[in-house]
Protein backbone atom coordinates (compact mmCIF):
# COMPACT_ATOMS: atom_id res chain seq x y z
CA UNK A 1 0.00 0.00 0.00
CA UNK A 2 2.91 2.34 -0.40
CA UNK A 3 2.75 2.83 3.67
CA UNK A 4 6.04 4.96 4.85
CA UNK A 5 7.24 5.14 7.99
CA UNK A 6 9.69 7.19 9.81
CA UNK A 7 10.80 4.32 11.72
CA UNK A 8 10.22 1.31 10.82
CA UNK A 9 8.97 -1.98 12.75
CA UNK A 10 11.64 -4.60 13.94
CA UNK A 11 9.26 -6.83 12.66
CA UNK A 12 5.05 -7.54 11.53
CA UNK A 13 3.92 -9.43 14.45
CA UNK A 14 5.33 -10.41 18.04
CA UNK A 15 3.64 -12.69 19.85
CA UNK A 16 4.15 -11.30 22.78
CA UNK A 17 6.79 -8.52 24.93
CA UNK A 18 10.25 -11.40 25.74
CA UNK A 19 9.54 -12.44 28.59
CA UNK A 20 5.94 -12.29 29.45
CA UNK A 21 3.10 -14.70 29.14
CA UNK A 22 1.11 -14.55 26.23
CA UNK A 23 -2.07 -14.01 28.43
CA UNK A 24 -0.74 -10.91 29.34
CA UNK A 25 -0.60 -9.46 25.90
CA UNK A 26 -3.17 -11.44 24.68
CA UNK A 27 -3.40 -9.60 20.97
CA UNK A 28 0.58 -9.79 20.52
CA UNK A 29 2.34 -6.55 19.42
CA UNK A 30 2.15 -5.57 15.74
CA UNK A 31 5.00 -3.61 13.73
CA UNK A 32 7.33 -3.64 17.34
CA UNK A 33 9.01 -0.18 17.23
CA UNK A 34 7.75 2.08 14.17
CA UNK A 35 7.28 5.48 14.32
CA UNK A 36 4.48 6.28 11.68
CA UNK A 37 1.84 9.12 11.15
CA UNK A 38 -1.64 8.24 9.18
CA UNK A 39 -3.04 11.32 8.24
CA UNK A 40 0.49 11.90 6.50
CA UNK A 41 0.52 8.94 4.42
CA UNK A 42 -3.07 9.91 3.14
CA UNK A 43 -1.54 13.33 1.77
CA UNK A 44 1.88 11.73 0.62
CA UNK A 45 2.74 12.13 -3.23
CA UNK A 46 3.98 8.16 -4.46
CA UNK A 47 3.39 5.78 -7.08
CA UNK A 48 -0.26 6.27 -5.97
CA UNK A 49 -1.00 9.38 -6.92
CA UNK A 50 0.33 12.82 -8.30
CA UNK A 51 -0.53 16.34 -6.99
CA UNK A 52 -3.14 17.07 -9.43
CA UNK A 53 -5.31 13.54 -8.97
CA UNK A 54 -8.75 14.33 -7.37
CA UNK A 55 -8.78 13.16 -3.88
CA UNK A 56 -12.59 14.23 -2.67
CA UNK A 57 -15.78 14.70 -4.53
CA UNK A 58 -18.87 15.85 -3.40
CA UNK A 59 -22.05 17.39 -3.71
CA UNK A 60 -24.85 19.10 -1.51
CA UNK A 61 -28.32 17.82 -1.34
CA UNK A 62 -30.32 20.04 -3.14
CA UNK A 63 -27.63 21.25 -5.32
CA UNK A 64 -28.44 17.74 -8.08
CA UNK A 65 -28.15 19.38 -11.43
CA UNK A 66 -24.74 21.15 -10.92
CA UNK A 67 -21.52 19.72 -11.65
CA UNK A 68 -20.15 17.95 -8.76
CA UNK A 69 -17.11 19.70 -6.63
CA UNK A 70 -14.12 18.27 -6.88
CA UNK A 71 -10.39 18.97 -4.38
CA UNK A 72 -7.22 17.68 -5.86
CA UNK A 73 -4.13 16.67 -3.77
CA UNK A 74 -2.36 19.43 -3.29
CA UNK A 75 -5.54 21.75 -2.45
CA UNK A 76 -6.21 18.92 0.43
CA UNK A 77 -2.99 19.30 1.63
CA UNK A 78 -2.94 22.98 1.73
CA UNK A 79 -6.44 22.73 3.44
CA UNK A 80 -4.86 20.13 5.89
CA UNK A 81 -1.88 21.97 6.82
CA UNK A 82 -3.54 25.53 7.67
CA UNK A 83 -5.72 23.42 9.91
CA UNK A 84 -2.89 21.78 11.52
CA UNK A 85 -1.03 25.24 12.12
CA UNK A 86 -4.01 26.66 13.29
CA UNK A 87 -4.44 23.86 16.05
CA UNK A 88 -0.94 24.51 17.02
CA UNK A 89 -1.85 27.90 17.62
CA UNK A 90 -4.47 27.04 20.48
CA UNK A 91 -1.05 25.73 22.74
CA UNK A 92 -2.81 22.09 23.38
CA UNK A 93 -0.23 19.78 24.70
CA UNK A 94 0.45 17.28 22.37
CA UNK A 95 -1.97 13.76 22.75
CA UNK A 96 -4.61 16.63 23.69
CA UNK A 97 -8.10 15.20 22.52
CA UNK A 98 -9.74 17.64 19.78
CA UNK A 99 -13.90 16.48 19.09
CA UNK A 100 -15.20 16.54 15.64
CA UNK A 101 -19.54 16.27 16.29
CA UNK A 102 -19.95 17.57 12.31
CA UNK A 103 -22.04 15.63 9.36
CA UNK A 104 -19.31 13.94 7.08
CA UNK A 105 -18.47 16.66 4.42
CA UNK A 106 -14.95 18.10 2.86
CA UNK A 107 -14.60 20.27 6.37
CA UNK A 108 -14.96 17.46 8.50
CA UNK A 109 -12.72 15.23 6.57
CA UNK A 110 -9.95 18.21 6.24
CA UNK A 111 -10.50 18.92 9.95
CA UNK A 112 -9.69 15.11 11.20
CA UNK A 113 -6.91 14.78 8.97
CA UNK A 114 -5.50 17.82 10.23
CA UNK A 115 -5.96 16.53 13.92
CA UNK A 116 -4.22 13.73 13.56
CA UNK A 117 -1.22 14.85 11.43
CA UNK A 118 -0.46 16.97 13.99
CA UNK A 119 -0.08 14.51 16.96
CA UNK A 120 -3.73 15.26 18.59
CA UNK A 121 -6.71 12.44 19.03
CA UNK A 122 -9.86 13.04 17.55
CA UNK A 123 -12.74 12.12 19.51
CA UNK A 124 -15.56 11.10 17.14
CA UNK A 125 -19.24 12.29 17.86
CA UNK A 126 -22.26 11.32 15.80
CA UNK A 127 -23.92 14.35 14.34
CA UNK A 128 -27.32 12.72 15.36
CA UNK A 129 -26.55 12.25 19.03
CA UNK A 130 -28.50 14.35 21.77
CA UNK A 131 -26.83 16.66 24.01
CA UNK A 132 -26.62 13.91 26.78
CA UNK A 133 -25.06 11.79 24.62
CA UNK A 134 -22.32 14.52 23.20
CA UNK A 135 -21.79 15.29 27.20
CA UNK A 136 -21.08 11.83 28.27
CA UNK A 137 -18.52 11.54 25.13
CA UNK A 138 -16.69 14.51 25.76
CA UNK A 139 -16.47 13.55 29.56
CA UNK A 140 -15.06 10.41 28.62
CA UNK A 141 -12.07 11.69 26.38
CA UNK A 142 -11.35 14.70 28.25
CA UNK A 143 -12.11 16.54 24.92
CA UNK A 144 -10.36 19.85 25.33
CA UNK A 145 -11.64 21.65 21.82
CA UNK A 146 -14.61 20.58 19.70
CA UNK A 147 -15.27 21.34 16.13
CA UNK A 148 -19.29 21.67 14.96
CA UNK A 149 -21.55 23.39 12.62
CA UNK A 150 -24.28 25.93 13.74
CA UNK A 151 -27.06 23.68 11.09
CA UNK A 152 -27.50 20.66 9.49
CA UNK A 153 -29.36 20.89 6.24
CA UNK A 154 -31.66 18.09 5.37
CA UNK A 155 -33.53 19.51 2.18
CA UNK A 156 -35.93 22.39 3.34
CA UNK A 157 -35.13 21.42 7.15
CA UNK A 158 -32.75 23.26 9.25
CA UNK A 159 -31.44 21.30 12.41
CA UNK A 160 -29.72 23.08 15.53
CA UNK A 161 -26.64 21.21 16.05
CA UNK A 162 -23.96 23.71 17.77
CA UNK A 163 -27.12 24.17 20.56
CA UNK A 164 -26.97 20.90 21.30
CA UNK A 165 -22.70 20.89 21.21
CA UNK A 166 -23.47 24.03 23.73
CA UNK A 167 -26.35 21.94 26.30
CA UNK A 168 -23.74 19.45 26.76
CA UNK A 169 -21.43 22.26 28.31
CA UNK A 170 -19.21 21.59 25.68
CA UNK A 171 -15.26 22.94 25.93
CA UNK A 172 -14.05 25.61 23.07
CA UNK A 173 -16.49 25.37 20.16
CA UNK A 174 -15.23 26.17 16.66
CA UNK A 175 -18.08 26.87 14.70
CA UNK A 176 -18.81 26.64 11.01
CA UNK A 177 -21.47 28.28 9.53
CA UNK A 178 -23.87 26.06 7.22
CA UNK A 179 -24.60 29.25 5.18
CA UNK A 180 -22.14 31.41 3.88
CA UNK A 181 -20.05 32.86 6.27
CA UNK A 182 -22.87 34.77 8.55
CA UNK A 183 -24.32 32.38 11.91
CA UNK A 184 -27.93 31.82 12.68
CA UNK A 185 -27.30 32.74 16.17
CA UNK A 186 -24.99 34.18 18.52
CA UNK A 187 -21.63 31.66 19.56
CA UNK A 188 -20.75 31.23 23.04
CA UNK A 189 -18.20 33.43 25.03
CA UNK A 190 -15.16 31.90 24.14
CA UNK A 191 -16.48 29.85 21.16
CA UNK A 192 -15.12 30.78 17.78
CA UNK A 193 -15.96 30.95 14.13
CA UNK A 194 -14.27 29.14 11.69
CA UNK A 195 -13.23 32.36 9.69
CA UNK A 196 -11.64 33.53 12.83
CA UNK A 197 -10.04 30.12 13.76
CA UNK A 198 -8.39 30.49 10.80
CA UNK A 199 -7.48 34.44 10.35
CA UNK A 200 -4.40 34.41 13.10
CA UNK A 201 -2.31 31.88 10.57
CA UNK A 202 -3.37 33.06 6.98
CA UNK A 203 -0.10 33.80 6.30
CA UNK A 204 1.11 30.34 6.56
CA UNK A 205 -0.81 29.12 3.87
CA UNK A 206 0.37 26.81 1.17
CA UNK A 207 3.52 26.14 3.54
CA UNK A 208 3.93 22.68 4.85
CA UNK A 209 2.95 21.08 8.33
CA UNK A 210 5.71 19.07 9.30
CA UNK A 211 4.05 15.69 10.67
CA UNK A 212 4.65 14.70 14.20
CA UNK A 213 5.78 10.67 13.52
CA UNK A 214 4.84 8.90 16.51
CA UNK A 215 5.00 5.47 18.00
CA UNK A 216 2.81 2.92 16.71
CA UNK A 217 0.72 2.36 19.78
CA UNK A 218 -0.26 6.47 19.98
CA UNK A 219 -3.74 6.99 20.43
CA UNK A 220 -5.05 8.86 16.85
CA UNK A 221 -8.88 8.52 17.52
CA UNK A 222 -11.26 7.80 20.49
CA UNK A 223 -14.64 6.25 19.02
CA UNK A 224 -17.44 4.53 21.01
CA UNK A 225 -19.40 1.40 21.19
CA UNK A 226 -23.37 2.11 21.25
CA UNK A 227 -23.62 1.82 24.43
CA UNK A 228 -27.45 0.70 24.07
CA UNK A 229 -26.66 0.08 27.99
CA UNK A 230 -25.10 2.16 30.77
CA UNK A 231 -21.98 4.50 29.09
CA UNK A 232 -20.68 3.78 25.59
CA UNK A 233 -17.01 1.67 25.32
CA UNK A 234 -14.53 3.98 24.38
CA UNK A 235 -12.15 2.85 22.64
CA UNK A 236 -8.94 4.08 21.23
CA UNK A 237 -7.69 3.49 18.37
CA UNK A 238 -3.54 3.62 17.29
CA UNK A 239 -1.48 4.60 14.52
CA UNK A 240 -1.94 0.68 13.42
CA UNK A 241 -5.82 1.18 12.85
CA UNK A 242 -5.94 3.12 9.80
CA UNK A 243 -3.38 0.79 8.44
CA UNK A 244 -6.07 -2.61 9.35
CA UNK A 245 -8.95 -0.21 7.56
CA UNK A 246 -6.80 0.54 4.60
CA UNK A 247 -5.69 -2.76 4.46
CA UNK A 248 -9.09 -4.78 4.55
CA UNK A 249 -10.16 -2.79 1.58
CA UNK A 250 -7.20 -3.14 -0.75
CA UNK A 251 -7.59 -7.21 0.28
CA UNK A 252 -10.84 -7.35 0.33
CA UNK A 253 -12.62 -5.04 -1.86
CA UNK A 254 -9.62 -4.41 -4.47
CA UNK A 255 -9.78 -0.66 -3.46
CA UNK A 256 -7.10 0.85 -5.84
CA UNK A 257 -5.34 3.88 -7.30
CA UNK A 258 -8.02 5.87 -9.46
CA UNK A 259 -10.89 4.21 -7.81
CA UNK A 260 -14.33 6.37 -6.35
CA UNK A 261 -15.41 5.11 -2.95
CA UNK A 262 -18.46 5.99 -1.19
CA UNK A 263 -20.01 4.61 1.69
CA UNK A 264 -23.10 6.94 3.20
CA UNK A 265 -21.80 7.42 7.06
CA UNK A 266 -20.52 9.97 10.13
CA UNK A 267 -17.51 10.22 11.47
CA UNK A 268 -19.07 9.55 14.66
CA UNK A 269 -18.95 5.70 13.56
CA UNK A 270 -16.05 3.41 12.90
CA UNK A 271 -17.08 3.77 8.98
CA UNK A 272 -16.36 7.16 9.21
CA UNK A 273 -12.44 7.37 9.58
CA UNK A 274 -12.42 3.93 7.72
CA UNK A 275 -13.72 5.64 4.62
CA UNK A 276 -11.25 8.04 5.02
CA UNK A 277 -8.06 5.65 5.22
CA UNK A 278 -9.19 3.09 2.94
CA UNK A 279 -9.87 5.46 0.11
CA UNK A 280 -6.89 7.88 0.78
CA UNK A 281 -4.26 5.25 1.97
CA UNK A 282 -4.93 3.49 -1.20
CA UNK A 283 -4.68 6.29 -3.82
CA UNK A 284 -8.38 5.86 -4.16
CA UNK A 285 -11.19 9.40 -3.98
CA UNK A 286 -13.40 9.89 -1.34
CA UNK A 287 -16.85 10.43 -2.54
CA UNK A 288 -19.76 12.17 -0.60
CA UNK A 289 -23.37 13.07 -0.76
CA UNK A 290 -24.03 15.78 2.04
CA UNK A 291 -27.68 14.89 2.35
CA UNK A 292 -29.59 11.65 2.70
CA UNK A 293 -29.27 8.48 1.01
CA UNK A 294 -32.27 7.31 0.28
CA UNK A 295 -33.63 9.40 -2.63
CA UNK A 296 -32.77 9.41 -6.45
CA UNK A 297 -30.68 12.59 -5.85
CA UNK A 298 -28.07 10.21 -3.98
CA UNK A 299 -28.46 7.57 -6.84
CA UNK A 300 -27.53 10.86 -9.50
CA UNK A 301 -24.64 11.34 -7.31
CA UNK A 302 -23.46 7.54 -7.55
CA UNK A 303 -24.02 7.83 -11.29
CA UNK A 304 -22.23 11.51 -11.56
CA UNK A 305 -18.78 10.53 -9.85
CA UNK A 306 -18.56 7.46 -11.26
CA UNK A 307 -18.50 5.24 -8.32
CA UNK A 308 -17.11 2.39 -8.16
CA UNK A 309 -16.88 0.93 -4.48
CA UNK A 310 -20.08 1.61 -3.31
CA UNK A 311 -20.93 0.70 0.72
CA UNK A 312 -24.51 0.24 1.60
CA UNK A 313 -26.39 -0.87 4.94
CA UNK A 314 -28.98 -3.36 4.65
CA UNK A 315 -31.96 -0.92 5.32
CA UNK A 316 -30.63 1.65 2.62
CA UNK A 317 -31.00 -0.59 0.25
CA UNK A 318 -34.53 -1.87 1.94
CA UNK A 319 -35.67 1.57 1.39
CA UNK A 320 -34.37 1.97 -2.25
CA UNK A 321 -36.11 -1.12 -3.33
CA UNK A 322 -39.38 -0.18 -1.95
CA UNK A 323 -39.53 3.26 -3.58
CA UNK A 324 -37.33 2.81 -7.08
CA UNK A 325 -35.20 5.67 -6.17
CA UNK A 326 -32.40 4.52 -8.12
CA UNK A 327 -34.67 4.03 -11.16
CA UNK A 328 -32.87 5.32 -14.48
CA UNK A 329 -29.31 5.97 -13.41
CA UNK A 330 -26.41 4.69 -14.42
CA UNK A 331 -24.44 2.75 -12.05
CA UNK A 332 -22.28 0.56 -14.29
CA UNK A 333 -19.11 1.87 -12.77
CA UNK A 334 -19.71 0.06 -9.81
CA UNK A 335 -17.11 -3.01 -9.61
CA UNK A 336 -18.56 -4.38 -6.46
CA UNK A 337 -20.18 -3.37 -3.36
CA UNK A 338 -19.79 -3.59 0.46
CA UNK A 339 -22.32 -4.19 2.86
CA UNK A 340 -21.90 -3.66 6.69
CA UNK A 341 -24.26 -3.49 9.33
CA UNK A 342 -27.27 -5.95 9.88
CA UNK A 343 -27.42 -9.11 8.46
CA UNK A 344 -28.23 -8.94 5.04
CA UNK A 345 -31.40 -10.52 2.96
CA UNK A 346 -30.64 -12.63 -0.30
CA UNK A 347 -33.61 -10.77 -2.24
CA UNK A 348 -32.71 -6.93 -1.62
CA UNK A 349 -29.46 -7.95 -2.12
CA UNK A 350 -29.94 -9.88 -5.93
CA UNK A 351 -32.27 -7.34 -6.06
CA UNK A 352 -29.51 -4.58 -5.68
CA UNK A 353 -26.71 -6.56 -8.01
CA UNK A 354 -28.88 -6.14 -10.28
CA UNK A 355 -28.46 -2.19 -10.35
CA UNK A 356 -25.09 -2.53 -11.87
CA UNK A 357 -24.82 -5.35 -13.71
CA UNK A 358 -24.52 -7.65 -11.83
CA UNK A 359 -21.21 -6.77 -9.71
CA UNK A 360 -20.80 -8.87 -6.55
CA UNK A 361 -21.44 -7.67 -2.74
CA UNK A 362 -18.43 -8.11 -0.61
CA UNK A 363 -20.34 -8.62 3.09
CA UNK A 364 -17.98 -6.81 5.63
CA UNK A 365 -18.41 -7.20 9.66
CA UNK A 366 -16.11 -6.36 12.30
CA UNK A 367 -16.45 -3.94 14.59
CA UNK A 368 -14.98 -0.42 15.90
CA UNK A 369 -13.08 -2.21 18.49
CA UNK A 370 -10.74 -4.33 15.54
CA UNK A 371 -10.85 -0.94 13.26
CA UNK A 372 -12.36 -2.98 10.14
CA UNK A 373 -13.63 -6.46 9.67
CA UNK A 374 -13.01 -9.79 10.99
CA UNK A 375 -14.97 -11.98 8.59
CA UNK A 376 -16.12 -10.77 5.21
CA UNK A 377 -16.11 -11.55 1.61
CA UNK A 378 -13.16 -11.63 -1.43
CA UNK A 379 -13.39 -11.01 -5.04
CA UNK A 380 -10.55 -13.84 -4.96
CA UNK A 381 -13.81 -16.20 -4.22
CA UNK A 382 -16.47 -17.65 -5.07
CA UNK A 383 -18.99 -15.30 -3.03
CA UNK A 384 -22.65 -16.60 -2.18
CA UNK A 385 -25.90 -14.12 -1.69
CA UNK A 386 -25.96 -12.57 2.10
CA UNK A 387 -22.89 -14.90 2.82
CA UNK A 388 -19.42 -14.46 4.04
CA UNK A 389 -16.58 -16.38 2.69
CA UNK A 390 -13.43 -16.08 4.59
CA UNK A 391 -11.74 -14.50 7.86
CA UNK A 392 -10.33 -11.18 7.24
CA UNK A 393 -7.05 -11.21 6.39
CA UNK A 394 -5.16 -11.06 9.70
CA UNK A 395 -7.97 -12.63 11.62
CA UNK A 396 -9.31 -16.41 12.70
CA UNK A 397 -12.66 -17.53 13.79
CA UNK A 398 -14.20 -19.94 15.97
CA UNK A 399 -17.76 -21.20 16.51
CA UNK A 400 -18.15 -22.30 20.27
CA UNK A 401 -20.47 -25.02 21.41
CA UNK A 402 -23.11 -25.13 23.78
CA UNK A 403 -19.80 -26.00 26.37
CA UNK A 404 -18.14 -22.67 25.40
CA UNK A 405 -15.51 -25.06 23.29
CA UNK A 406 -14.40 -24.03 19.81
CA UNK A 407 -15.75 -26.93 17.14
CA UNK A 408 -13.18 -28.07 15.01
CA UNK A 409 -12.55 -26.00 11.86
CA UNK A 410 -14.19 -26.75 8.58
CA UNK A 411 -17.44 -28.59 10.05
CA UNK A 412 -20.54 -26.96 10.03
CA UNK A 413 -22.25 -25.81 12.85
CA UNK A 414 -23.47 -22.60 14.89
CA UNK A 415 -23.11 -20.78 17.89
CA UNK A 416 -21.43 -18.13 19.88
CA UNK A 417 -18.52 -16.36 17.52
CA UNK A 418 -15.00 -16.19 19.39
CA UNK A 419 -11.85 -14.35 17.31
CA UNK A 420 -8.50 -15.54 17.36
CA UNK A 421 -6.85 -12.89 19.57
CA UNK A 422 -3.68 -11.63 17.31
CA UNK A 423 -5.94 -9.41 14.83
CA UNK A 424 -3.58 -6.82 13.17
CA UNK A 425 -5.06 -3.19 14.38
CA UNK A 426 -7.47 -4.41 17.32
CA UNK A 427 -7.49 -2.70 20.51
CA UNK A 428 -5.88 -3.30 23.68
CA UNK A 429 -7.09 -1.01 25.95
CA UNK A 430 -10.27 0.55 26.88
CA UNK A 431 -10.71 3.76 28.46
CA UNK A 432 -13.60 3.42 30.24
CA UNK A 433 -14.01 -0.50 31.21
CA UNK A 434 -11.03 -3.50 31.91
CA UNK A 435 -10.64 -4.60 27.97
CA UNK A 436 -9.37 -7.94 28.98
CA UNK A 437 -12.11 -8.44 31.19
CA UNK A 438 -14.74 -7.32 28.37
CA UNK A 439 -13.18 -9.13 25.63
CA UNK A 440 -10.90 -12.13 27.57
CA UNK A 441 -12.17 -13.07 30.91
CA UNK A 442 -13.90 -16.48 30.97
CA UNK A 443 -12.57 -17.33 27.31
CA UNK A 444 -11.41 -20.70 26.42
CA UNK A 445 -7.78 -21.09 25.42
CA UNK A 446 -6.84 -22.48 22.29
CA UNK A 447 -2.92 -23.60 21.78
CA UNK A 448 -2.02 -22.12 24.76
CA UNK A 449 -3.83 -18.55 23.32
CA UNK A 450 -7.17 -17.19 25.00
CA UNK A 451 -9.80 -16.58 22.45
CA UNK A 452 -11.50 -12.90 21.81
CA UNK A 453 -15.05 -12.51 22.95
CA UNK A 454 -16.87 -10.77 20.23
CA UNK A 455 -20.57 -11.51 20.87
CA UNK A 456 -22.05 -12.30 17.54
CA UNK A 457 -23.92 -15.66 17.04
CA UNK A 458 -22.63 -17.27 13.64
CA UNK A 459 -22.93 -20.09 11.28
CA UNK A 460 -20.70 -21.86 9.58
CA UNK A 461 -22.35 -23.86 6.81
CA UNK A 462 -21.85 -27.31 5.20
CA UNK A 463 -19.86 -25.47 2.01
CA UNK A 464 -17.51 -23.28 4.26
CA UNK A 465 -19.48 -20.05 4.07
CA UNK A 466 -20.42 -17.98 7.30
CA UNK A 467 -23.75 -16.71 7.91
CA UNK A 468 -24.49 -13.86 10.89
CA UNK A 469 -27.41 -14.14 13.35
CA UNK A 470 -27.04 -10.90 15.05
CA UNK A 471 -25.72 -10.33 18.57
CA UNK A 472 -26.11 -13.59 20.85
CA UNK A 473 -28.60 -11.36 23.11
CA UNK A 474 -30.73 -11.35 20.61
CA UNK A 475 -30.85 -15.21 20.54
CA UNK A 476 -34.54 -16.67 22.38
CA UNK A 477 -35.58 -19.66 23.38
CA UNK A 478 -38.61 -20.79 22.19
CA UNK A 479 -39.56 -23.92 23.65
CA UNK A 480 -36.45 -25.11 24.20
CA UNK A 481 -35.03 -24.54 20.68
CA UNK A 482 -32.90 -21.47 20.30
CA UNK A 483 -33.20 -19.49 17.44
CA UNK A 484 -32.33 -16.08 16.47
CA UNK A 485 -33.48 -13.33 15.75
CA UNK A 486 -32.10 -12.32 12.46
CA UNK A 487 -33.62 -15.85 11.06
CA UNK A 488 -37.23 -15.17 12.28
CA UNK A 489 -37.12 -12.05 10.74
CA UNK A 490 -35.79 -12.78 7.23
CA UNK A 491 -38.84 -14.89 6.78
CA UNK A 492 -41.50 -12.35 8.34
CA UNK A 493 -39.99 -9.97 5.87
CA UNK A 494 -41.28 -11.83 2.85
CA UNK A 495 -44.60 -12.65 4.37
CA UNK A 496 -46.80 -9.81 3.20
CA UNK A 497 -45.60 -6.84 -0.09
CA UNK A 498 -46.41 -4.10 2.55
CA UNK A 499 -43.64 -4.96 5.02
CA UNK A 500 -40.87 -2.72 5.03
CA UNK A 501 -38.92 -4.47 8.12
CA UNK A 502 -39.86 -6.64 10.94
CA UNK A 503 -37.81 -7.30 14.44
CA UNK A 504 -38.22 -10.37 16.41
CA UNK A 505 -38.52 -10.23 20.01
CA UNK A 506 -38.26 -12.93 23.40
CA UNK A 507 -41.18 -11.37 25.27
CA UNK A 508 -40.97 -12.88 28.61
CA UNK A 509 -44.58 -13.11 29.76
CA UNK A 510 -45.71 -10.72 32.97
CA UNK A 511 -46.45 -13.94 35.11
CA UNK A 512 -43.15 -15.98 34.19
CA UNK A 513 -42.59 -18.90 32.02
CA UNK A 514 -41.31 -19.36 28.36
CA UNK A 515 -40.74 -16.83 25.88
CA UNK A 516 -43.25 -15.13 24.32
CA UNK A 517 -42.37 -14.41 20.23
CA UNK A 518 -43.89 -11.31 19.68
CA UNK A 519 -43.05 -9.55 15.68
CA UNK A 520 -42.88 -5.43 15.84
CA UNK A 521 -43.71 -4.43 11.64
CA UNK A 522 -42.69 -1.46 10.47
CA UNK A 523 -44.89 -1.09 6.71
CA UNK A 524 -43.83 1.11 4.07
CA UNK A 525 -46.87 3.21 3.80
CA UNK A 526 -46.60 4.53 8.20
CA UNK A 527 -50.13 5.75 7.07
CA UNK A 528 -50.82 2.49 6.73
CA UNK A 529 -53.51 1.54 9.46
CA UNK A 530 -55.83 -0.98 7.25
CA UNK A 531 -53.66 -4.01 7.87
CA UNK A 532 -55.50 -6.83 9.52
CA UNK A 533 -53.05 -7.49 12.33
CA UNK A 534 -54.55 -11.02 13.31
CA UNK A 535 -54.09 -12.25 9.99
CA UNK A 536 -50.95 -10.97 9.36
CA UNK A 537 -49.51 -12.98 12.84
CA UNK A 538 -51.68 -15.86 11.19
CA UNK A 539 -49.35 -15.34 8.24
CA UNK A 540 -46.11 -15.31 10.24
CA UNK A 541 -46.95 -18.74 12.29
CA UNK A 542 -47.50 -19.96 8.71
CA UNK A 543 -44.70 -19.22 7.54
CA UNK A 544 -42.15 -20.04 10.21
CA UNK A 545 -43.63 -23.32 10.96
CA UNK A 546 -43.24 -24.12 7.34
CA UNK A 547 -39.46 -22.71 6.72
CA UNK A 548 -38.13 -23.02 10.11
CA UNK A 549 -39.58 -24.87 13.05
CA UNK A 550 -43.24 -26.32 13.18
CA UNK A 551 -42.90 -25.94 16.73
CA UNK A 552 -42.29 -21.59 16.82
CA UNK A 553 -45.80 -19.82 17.41
CA UNK A 554 -46.01 -15.60 17.14
CA UNK A 555 -47.87 -14.77 19.96
CA UNK A 556 -48.41 -10.94 19.37
CA UNK A 557 -47.50 -8.25 16.31
CA UNK A 558 -46.77 -4.81 17.01
CA UNK A 559 -46.82 -1.77 14.60
CA UNK A 560 -43.73 0.94 14.85
CA UNK A 561 -43.18 3.96 12.73
CA UNK A 562 -39.70 2.69 12.53
CA UNK A 563 -37.40 0.49 14.49
CA UNK A 564 -34.76 1.41 17.62
CA UNK A 565 -31.31 1.74 15.88
CA UNK A 566 -28.28 2.11 17.50
CA UNK A 567 -26.12 5.22 15.47
CA UNK A 568 -24.42 2.27 13.66
CA UNK A 569 -27.70 1.12 12.51
CA UNK A 570 -28.17 -1.90 14.35
CA UNK A 571 -31.51 -2.22 15.66
CA UNK A 572 -32.28 -2.27 19.50
CA UNK A 573 -33.95 -5.18 20.20
CA UNK A 574 -33.22 -5.12 23.75
CA UNK A 575 -34.54 -1.59 23.98
CA UNK A 576 -38.02 -3.02 22.52
CA UNK A 577 -37.84 -6.09 24.72
CA UNK A 578 -37.84 -3.66 27.40
CA UNK A 579 -40.46 -1.70 26.30
CA UNK A 580 -42.83 -4.42 25.48
CA UNK A 581 -42.23 -6.25 28.79
CA UNK A 582 -43.18 -3.13 30.32
CA UNK A 583 -46.10 -2.49 28.19
CA UNK A 584 -47.68 -6.33 28.93
CA UNK A 585 -47.05 -5.42 33.30
CA UNK A 586 -48.53 -1.87 32.51
CA UNK A 587 -51.41 -3.55 30.51
CA UNK A 588 -52.21 -6.52 32.97
CA UNK A 589 -51.85 -4.11 35.94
Amino acid sequence: MSISFSKPPECILRDSPSGESPLSHPSGQWLPGASINPAQNCLNVNGKRSLNDTVIIWRDEQLDDLPLQRMTLEELRDEVWLVAYALKSLGLEKGSAIAIDMPMNVKSVVIYLAIVLASYVVVSIADSFAASEISTRLKISKAKVIFTQDLIMRGDKSIPLYSRVVDAQSPMAVVIPTKGSEFSMKLRNGDVSWHDFLEKVNNLKGKEFIATEQPIETFTNILFSSGTTGDPKAIPWTNITPLKAAADAWCHMDVRKGDVVCWPTNLGWMMGPWLVYASLLNGASVALYIGSPLGSAFAKFVQDAKVTMLGVIPSIVRSWRSTNSTSGYDWSSIRCFGSTGEASNVDEYLWLMGRALYKPIIEYCGGTEIGGGFVCGSLLQAQSLAAFSTPAMCCSLFILDDEGLPIPQNVPGIGELALGPLMLGASNTLLNADHYGVYFKGMPLLNGKVLRRHGDVFERTARGYYHAHGRSDDTMNLGGIKVSSVEIERICNGVDSSILETAAIGVPPSGGGPELLTIAVVFKDSNSTKQDLHQLRMSFNSALQKKLNPLFRVSQVVTLPSLPRTASNKVMRRVLRQQLSETNQNSKI
